[in-house]
């Protein structure tokens, strides 16, 4: 069953409008630690006070204030943000583009977005089906959590996915000096590296990787629990510092030993 819709709106594309339901579509994983009080193992909590009385205060009296000089706020309630701002339940495409033209750093969360009732539908599943048989993604507008963001609508499995973007001028430009100094790259070095990548080339199979470290992490938890003696892990004896020319040709040997180049072998094979 999927997750509790967290908006609802509806896709444009032209005139034509569908209802739709928007929902998380991933759920981070990750061991999360509590602040305690190392005195009596108390729990750190945190409280929402307020700087001109000092009294705690309850979410139902929190409004939300824009500081437009120092010490002065102006308060905007949700009905006067939709007042004013006008349609913020649309999903408004732009244009359509070709995928690999899209930057991934621009990418930030996804979600799906579900038919909201049985008359979108067939809408859903036309457009849906239109754009998978296509290699182009949408450019959308939507607003919700207060800002409007830039998004693509691509589609997976029949559903579509809705992955807001940064703005273009959110991304700092990749600007290191080093990068500026005039190296000589050798043709055996260039070589060796195209080597050692075909090695490592496969398909890409998602069960393969998993979270290792949070693996660790809960057993180490499980041991502390159980009262026994949490034992020091041995690292690997460091080597000698290779060579950039000693170090690639290691690297494809080894790579070559461990059964790299997945792709290769197959294409081979068959």
């Amino acid at each position: 069953m999927p997750p509790r819709a967290i908006w609802k709106g509806a896709i444009s594309f032209g005139l034509v409008t569908i209802p739709i339901r928007l929902h998380s579509a991933v759920e981070e994983k990750s061991f999360k630690f509590n602040q305690l009080h190392e005195k009596d193992s108390g729990r750190i909590k945190y409280k929402r006070v307020c700087s001109v009385d000092g009294e705690e205060v309850p979410y139902d009296e929190i409004v939300r204030g824009y500081e437009y000089d120092k010490g002065s706020y102006v308060v905007l309630t949700d009905e006067e943000l939709d007042r004013g701002l006008g349609n913020t339940r649309s999903i408004d495409v732009q244009k359509f583009v070709p995928a690999e033209q899209i930057d991934p750093t621009l990418f930030n969360k996804s979600y799906y977005l579900a038919p909201d009732g049985p008359v979108a539908i067939k809408a859903y599943k036309l457009l849906s089906k239109a754009l998978a048989d296509d290699s182009r993604v949408a450019i959308a507008k939507v607003a919700f959590r207060d800002k409007e963001h830039l998004a693509t609508v691509r589609v997976k499995d029949g559903v579509f996915v809705l992955e807001t973007m940064y703005w273009p001028d959110e991304v700092r430009e990749a600007a290191f000096e080093e990068l500026d100094e005039n190296v000589e790259v050798r043709e055996q070095e260039l070589a060796m590296a195209r080597s050692l990548i075909e090695n490592m080339t496969g398909d890409w199979k998602p069960d393969e990787f998993h979270d290792s470290y949070r693996e660790k992490v809960e057993s180490l938890v499980e041991t502390k629990v159980e009262g026994r003696e949490i034992t020091v892990v041995e690292e690997p004896e460091g080597g000698k510092v290779l060579d950039l020319i000693e170090a690639l040709k290691a690297s494809v040997e080894a790579s070559a030993k461990d059964g790299g180049g997945e792709k290769r072998k197959a294409e081979a094979s068959g």
